[in-house]
């Protein structure tokens, strides 16, 4: 095995293992951009997770396992509004109590239902045409799996939202000004409620990239605390979205 070949390598899986960071971390970056910090990524992270493998391993449908995850992050984003913005519960403890539910809730589940580590056919490689065929950069970035190329496309597209339109103005204004927003005839609990919820369905998605596209198994507390690692890193890229990039980058590599 050359050098180049070993670089080659490190990169391709350093781009792959970014992923399940940049769902999380993006997701909670909407949220603290809006004024509300959630630690209980992990907790979804591993719900999702959890919830694509077993509907993927029981049905033969990654698409299906893909929508479980997507379900079970909104439901939990909305428990997490719920105790946020209409119960004003204190945000850490709360955000820590979601993450112990996912934590025991997604091992229970597992023994439950699954009972032992199984294995699921995840999501391929695909190649995009003519870019995947130049010389190692199409080896690196243009053969990846589509969670992966999600992953990636969310970054302009989250950055795109927060900076340039309506709805990323109100979020910002939210997590800024709360009291000067309301007095503008923006709606701050439904501008947070919106952020949560949007939040827990990408940890969700996280987690399901995970179970189903990089590792393709599920076992207990596999994220290992990556979730704290994904609101470390909005901390990290100073709440701007090419900057949580930089540091998922990092992180994989």
């Amino acid at each position: 095995m050359t050098f180049e070949m070993v670089i080659v390598g490190i990169l391709t899986s350093g781009i792959r293992l970014a992923t399940p960071y940049l769902y999380a971390a993006i997701g909670e970056t909407f949220g603290q951009r809006s004024g509300v910090l959630n630690l209980g990524v992990d907790g979804q992270m591993l719900l999702g997770a959890f919830a694509a493998f077993y509907v993927a391993f029981t049905t033969g449908s990654l698409g299906l396992g893909i929508l479980a995850a997507i379900a079970v992050g909104a439901a939990m984003g909305l428990a997490m509004a719920f105790v946020t913005v209409n119960l004003h519960a204190q945000q850490g403890i709360s955000g820590i109590g979601f993450y112990l539910f996912g934590l025991g809730m997604s091992d229970l589940l597992f023994k439950m239902l699954l009972g032992t580590v199984e294995t699921v056919k995840g999501f391929p490689k695909v190649s995009i045409p003519f870019l995947g065929d130049i010389p190692i950069i199409g080896e690196i970035f243009f053969q990846q799996n589509i969670m992966v190329y999600g992953a990636f496309l969310l970054v302009p597209v989250a950055s795109f939202v927060l900076n340039k339109t309506t709805l990323g103005l109100k979020i910002r204004s939210v997590g800024e000004n709360p009291e000067a927003a309301d007095s503008l005839g923006v709606s701050v609990a439904r501008i947070r409620y919106f952020t949560i919820v949007l939040g827990g369905i990408l940890s969700a998605v996280a987690g399901a990239s995970m179970s189903i596209a990089l590792l393709n198994v599920f076992q207990q507390n596999m994220t290992s605390g990556l979730g704290f690692i994904a609101v470390a890193l909005v901390y990290f890229g100073a709440w701007r979205v090419r900057g949580v990039l930089i540091g998922a980058l990092l992180f994989s590599l």
